[in-house]
């Protein structure tokens, strides 16, 4: 089962693993078959199969034939009927699919035995499946890159950082990066951007009353703007109460449009353990999305440094935190934590925080050469985390940091293992710390 939001490419994605496959595709748009919800209840299999066979034009029984259920939540029977195409047809493969699937399995108290069902989650395209189609050249560059090796070459390093800002503005939605493959032109990226949103904005009358629209509406264009802040309601509406906003925000979260990031005192592994639910900020689904509702042109990513654009420290974060989220796999939760400390006098944030193994490992972000490190440092004080990552546009480094902090006790000393990741090899991460991990006596 496929879950991810709209227009992430769910749905192609199966009809070229069966092409690559030589599968016969049986696809069943089940939005455009709302009857079938009543023959799915019955559970009774060989009327299903032969209905489905009507539909598709396709005997179910051939050996190279995959069954794909497309807007499963459309029929909410249908999700309860999968176990036994399991139990009675188990050389049949069947992948179901729903961008809004979340609303339906909150709804139905469905029970999905271990083992018979198994969910895949998928996101936008990620910078390397960006640049295998726009650059290729560029992956082998990436793959090479080691935390024992020197650094790239300088126009190799540029070039790659170029690549990341342009992905900074056209993202990871398939139907942008096909918008620029075939005409090169940001125009184009624009327009189909502006198409995704108002197709977003259109989904909402499928899982919100009247009476929430115009809030749903609001938040799609204030959520890209308030990236990296600590969730306050306030700020999304001043005339909505914040139990609505709050409310609203669950159903945009439900759809994938965005994610909670939440608070963890990151005392251990799993993060989730100790995670504050009131206490969380937020991620949009793409930050090619996020650029154009922001209005965010290439010639501000282009030719303006850092401290020119004054959003561009949130882009960098969305950046990073999209493609955080799904570090784990297509068969993990996504799910993302953050370090807060709120004090009288000054407040301490770490971008975010993950698990690697046993280790908690915090994660700051910068957008550009240089940064503080001073919430990084106050996590290091109180935590005494092995290693620390900064994601920012120098090249890959490691090293030892140590520096006095003051405190309430007076000046501590906070020491950690620092590595430094290019914003362009975010997907390394993991590898890149087993490799320390590794050189480490």
């Amino acid at each position: 089962m496929l879950r991810g939001a709209r227009q992430v490419g769910k749905s192609t994605l199966v009809r070229e693993f069966a092409r690559n496959h030589g599968l016969q595709l049986a696809e069943v748009n089940l939005e455009r078959n709302l009857y079938l919800n009543d023959l799915f209840g019955t559970l009774e299999l060989a009327p299903i199969i032969r209905e489905l066979e009507g539909v598709t034009g396709r005997s179910l029984a051939a050996s190279d034939v995959l069954l794909f259920l497309d807007e499963v939540q459309a029929t909410p029977n249908a999700l309860a009927a999968l176990r036994y195409f399991y139990e009675e047809k188990p050389h049949l493969p069947v992948i179901a699919a729903g961008s809004l699937l979340e609303f339906a399995l909150s709804e139905h108290s469905f029970h999905m035995p271990v083992g018979r069902i198994q969910y895949a989650h998928l996101g936008p395209m990620s910078f390397r499946e960006y640049l295998t189609a726009i650059e290729p050249s560029l992956l082998d560059w990436l793959d090479g890159l080691s935390a024992h090796a020197p650094s790239l070459p300088q126009r190799i390093h540029q070039r790659l950082a170029s690549q990341q800002r342009q992905y900074m503005l056209i993202g990871g939605m398939p139907e942008a990066v096909q918008a620029y493959l075939d005409t090169a032109s940001f125009h184009d990226v624009q327009e189909t951007h502006r198409s995704i949103a108002d197709t977003y904005s259109d989904d909402f009358s499928k899982y919100a009353t009247k009476s929430e629209l115009v809030l749903l509406q609001k938040l799609l264009r204030s959520i890209p703007r308030n990236i990296g802040s600590k969730v306050k309601y306030v700020h999304f509406s001043r005339e909505d109460l914040a139990v609505k906003v709050r409310n609203a925000i669950d159903l945009l979260a439900k759809a994938r449009v965005c994610t909670k990031v939440h608070h963890s005192s990151c005392a251990g592994v799993p993060l989730n353990a100790d995670q504050s639910e009131h206490v969380y900020k937020l991620l949009f689904l793409d930050v090619g999305l996020m650029s154009h509702i922001t209005g965010v042109r290439w010639s501000d990513l282009s030719g303006m440094g850092s401290r020119d654009l004054l959003n561009e420290g949130s882009l960098a974060e969305q950046f990073v935190g999209q493609h955080v989220l799904f570090r784990q796999g297509l068969h993990a939760t996504p799910e993302l934590h953050y370090w807060l400390r709120e004090g009288k006098r000054a407040n301490a944030e770490v971008d975010f925080a993950i698990a690697h193994g046993p280790r908690v490992v915090p994660i700051e972000v910068k957008a550009g050469t240089s940064g503080s490190l001073k919430s990084l440092l106050q996590y290091a004080c109180l935590k005494r985390p092995e290693w620390s990552i900064r994601y920012d546009l120098n090249p890959l480094s490691v090293q030892a940091v140590s520096h006095g902090v003051r405190t309430s006790d007076g000046v501590r000393n906070a020491t950690t293992q620092l590595l430094s990741i290019p914003l362009y090899a975010v997907e390394e991460t993991g590898r890149l710390l087993d490799e320390c991990e590794e050189s480490l006596p």
